[in-house]
């Protein structure tokens, strides 16, 4: 009988343990945490012209007009009297000074905790230049002006929030496969492609991360406010060539914006190595479009008893490099597979000069993890490699974990160790590529380490 009541209490003592979080009430609960959620969005235009230099290439491209719109779109969340803030800007990226200088003012006028507030890049390669990066310098008076429609979108959606009614949440986790791809393709010489022709492919050297997150705010009237979605390629392509553009997934947003109502952000997940080498940027954002709707349609409601966030300094160091080993990896594969290579090579020689005297050098940027219910986002400051991202989802405590990469600050590529063994553009050093190997593994482990701290926060385990 003893060991009937033993094996009894055990069992209801797991089934305990394995219980939800969100579904664990006790008469000692708080009242705050029964409170309803609150949810506002807006978006501000960030105005260019055709004089302005578009980043993503090489060497300064130049464009004539402009399809859909450049923005800075922000959603805020209040639950419990506690706010979140998240920010999606149609722009390459842009440096920590810029976005630090926007949330200090949020922070002071709008009375959102810095901590609490995540702005990202959706890394369009069709806007004008907001860093310093291979061959050309970055637009000072487009950088400004994308500080102050940061601060235009989330102060409206702040005020918006004072008079809006309750909202709900629903989450689904969908997928698009098609649009992206591992793009760090082994070649048969043992170079890794970039640009060029690619008929002498050997296989692909990374994983491509397929998930589609969705989340949609609806009012309790049934009516959007705000779509966040997540995906994991870069962000090359329009519709119309030559043009100014927010990019497939900027235009993706847009067009579900008119179809759905609210206003839509997207935030581009770890897709340091993948890329589109197939579809036309019409393609890409018709078939995102379709599977953000399909997610759409099965998305459950859930639950958002609690708010958190968590942001910390990391350090990192500009990495020791060899010019003779890097002029001649550059020199070989631009002299072998990319049209005008002398100047391409001039560019990357160029960015080594100037960054010789800072090898070694120790900086500083952001972490961040952002828990809204039961769905995490962790914000890291670069192109990060998909295997880095991958592993941060397989190691958080929550089941519902995705990287936001670009966010809060740029620090170029982070490859992860087996890239920087493979060698490429992406670890050819640059403006483009300068943190020390093993960057991406610690980020990975300290973002593991916030995700913990906010799973245990409550009480979790």
């Amino acid at each position: 009988m003893e060991l009937l009541l033993r094996t009894k209490a055990l069992i209801v003592l797991i089934g305990f343990v394995l219980m939800p979080a969100c579904s664990v009430k006790s008469a000692n609960t708080p009242e705050v945490y029964m409170k309803g959620m609150k949810v506002a969005a807006s978006a501000a235009d960030i105005a260019g012209d055709d004089s302005m230099a578009i980043a993503g290439g090489i060497h300064p491209g130049f464009v004539k007009g402009q399809e859909g719109k450049i923005r800075a779109s922000a959603v805020v969340i209040e639950v419990a009297g506690t706010k979140l803030c998240i920010v999606s800007c149609d722009v390459l990226m842009f440096a920590k000074e810029i976005i630090d200088d926007a949330m200090r003012k949020i922070e002071a006028e709008c009375g959102i905790p810095f901590e609490n507030i995540l702005v990202s890049a959706t890394h369009t390669h069709h806007a004008p230049s907001t860093v310093t990066v291979h061959g050309y310098p970055r637009n000072d008076e487009f950088c400004q002006r994308l500080r102050d429609a940061i601060f235009s979108a989330v102060s409206k959606a702040n005020e918006k929030l004072k008079t809006d009614q309750d909202a709900q949440m629903y989450f689904w986790l969908g997928q698009e496969s098609s649009v992206g791809q591992n793009s760090r393709l082994l070649l048969e010489d043992d170079t890794i492609f970039w640009i060029g022709a690619r008929d002498d492919v050997v296989r692909p050297t990374g994983p491509f991360d397929p998930e589609l997150p969705v989340l949609a705010f609806k009012k309790n009237d049934g009516s959007m406010e705000a779509l966040i979605f997540n995906h994991s390629t870069h962000n090359i392509g329009t519709r119309r060539g030559g043009m100014r553009s927010p990019g497939f997934y900027g235009l993706a947003s847009q067009e579900l914006e008119e179809e759905l109502g609210g206003n839509a952000l997207f935030l581009l997940g770890a897709a340091g190595s993948t890329h589109n080498l197939t579809l036309s940027g019409n393609e890409m954002a018709f078939r995102i479009k379709d599977a953000v709707k399909e997610a759409l349609s099965k998305a459950q409601k859930r639950d958002v008893p609690v708010l958190e966030a968590v942001k910390e300094e990391f350090e990192y160091r500009v990495r020791k490099f060899d010019e003779e080993e890097e002029e001649k990896a550059v020199s070989y594969y631009c002299n072998k597979r990319a049209g005008g290579a002398e100047s391409i090579i001039k560019v990357f020689r160029n960015m080594r000069k100037e960054l010789a005297s800072h090898q070694g050098e120790v900086r500083k940027t952001w972490l961040q993890a952002m828990l809204i219910g039961d769905v995490a986002f962790v914000a890291v400051p670069g192109e990060f490699f998909t295997s880095l991202g991958v592993e941060i989802k397989r190691r958080s405590p929550f089941r519902y974990t995705y990287i936001v990469e670009l966010a809060n600050d740029y620090i170029g590529y982070i490859p992860d160790k087996e890239g920087y063994r493979l060698g490429g553009y992406q670890v050819w050093t640059g403006y483009h590529s300068f943190v020390e190997e093993g960057t991406g593994e610690a980020i990975v482990d300290e973002a593991v380490k916030m995700l913990m701290s906010l799973y245990e926060s409550k009480g979790r385990i």
